[in-house]
């Protein structure tokens, strides 16, 4: 019996620039610029920020035309794809396409209805770049907002499935399909749901409007999480109100969490108790700055006592048990030798530096 696809593996691939997504590639890291549209030198320092901590395609928005000279600059020098985000104004994204975008993020709702479409479709077709349609719960199309016999995610999946059929009958099939929604069981229920009935189209994932850092990594989490384990995603941003790299270390985190891709290797960590003798939180914190830095796939522990030591965490590849002062240094599950706290860090360091 031959094995049966993941979703993500059913999906028809698409090229932003040279980043494969759908068709089995793995789920492409993401996010967008929030430095001024105008600033050409300060969105490409923020971008050579993201590309450092993982980022594989950045968005930036361009609210007006007069952006575009700038849009265009930073697309001839940025060491990323860049996604051209337009709003309102279909001549804007077809313009981005001519000057350089690897791919439009549009909805067909709020940019002037699907003909409008027709010129950004052959703009995208002559540019040989995909298009994202974007359907948000806060910008539906009105009549169908106000279809009573749908909830909700019954009328994202549907909007999105409109929309994308407009697309595939005009010959243009390099489409993402985004279904967000604020509300977590709503877009997950509404991702699902399109996955079923557009098993060809790829997805990019994400819980709008998430918020702050704790609330919205939260929200995400479960969210996406619930997607990415049932194989429905192939790109995806974990959207907070805060620093856009920390959004690619979450979705990184996110990743190695699911055991679906790793970057940078993955600290165990216990909770402290009455028990610990060391600065435990520190020592964690620490470690895991240092970590950031490390580009491997190992699983490095970092335990508080001999309750949560080398046994619970023998399939670490390096760790640490701590006692009154000091931590012995195992690795999986072997003790090699005994440091003071203050040297913990850097044996720990020492010890991962070794692996292959």
């Amino acid at each position: 019996m031959p094995k049966k696809l993941r979703p993500n593996e059913r999906t028809h691939r698409v090229y932003v620039e040279g980043v494969a997504m759908g068709g089995g590639a793995p789920c492409v890291v993401q996010s967008m610029l929030n430095r001024p549209p105008d600033d050409v030198e300060a969105n490409l320092a923020q971008i050579r920020e993201l590309e450092q901590a993982g980022c594989e395609v950045v968005r930036m928005a361009i609210p007006r035309r007069r952006y575009l000279d700038c849009f265009e600059e930073v697309c001839k020098k940025s060491p990323l794809p860049v996604v051209a985000d337009i709003h309102f104004d279909a001549e804007c994204a077809i313009q981005a396409a001519r000057r350089g975008a690897s791919k439009l993020r549009i909805n067909p709702g709020n940019i002037g209805g699907l003909e409008k479409c027709n010129a950004v479709i052959d703009a995208a077709r002559a540019a040989k770049i995909p298009i994202r349609i974007g359907v948000n719960a806060g910008s539906l199309d009105q009549k169908l907002k106000d279809r009573t016999d749908l909830k909700l995610p019954e009328k994202l999946a549907q909007s999105a499935e409109d929309y994308t059929k407009y697309f595939y009958d005009h010959d243009f099939e390099d489409v993402v399909v985004s279904v967000k929604a604020s509300d977590v069981p709503c877009a997950v229920a509404a991702y699902r749901l399109f996955s079923k009935r557009m098993p060809m189209v790829p997805l990019h994932i994400g819980i709008t409007e998430a918020g702050t850092l704790f609330q919205g990594l939260v929200k995400s989490a479960s969210g996406l999480g619930i997607l990415l384990s049932e194989g429905i995603g192939d790109t995806m941003r974990i959207s907070l109100t805060c620093d856009p790299v920390e959004e690619v270390r979450a979705e990184w985190t996110l990743l190695s969490a699911l055991d679906l891709r790793r970057r940078t290797p993955e600290i165990i960590s216990c909770p402290t108790c009455g028990r610990c003798q060391v600065n435990l939180i520190d020592l964690a914190q620490k470690v895991e700055s240092k970590l950031q830095n490390v580009h491997s796939s190992a699983k490095v522990a970092v335990m508080g006592c001999v309750v949560n030591g080398p046994g619970e965490a023998q399939d670490a590849d390096v760790g640490v048990a701590c006692g009154d002062g000091c931590g012995m240094i195992f690795r999986h599950g072997k003790i090699i030798r005994k440091v003071d706290e203050d040297d913990i860090v850097d044996a720990l360091m020492q010890e991962i530096g070794k692996l292959k």
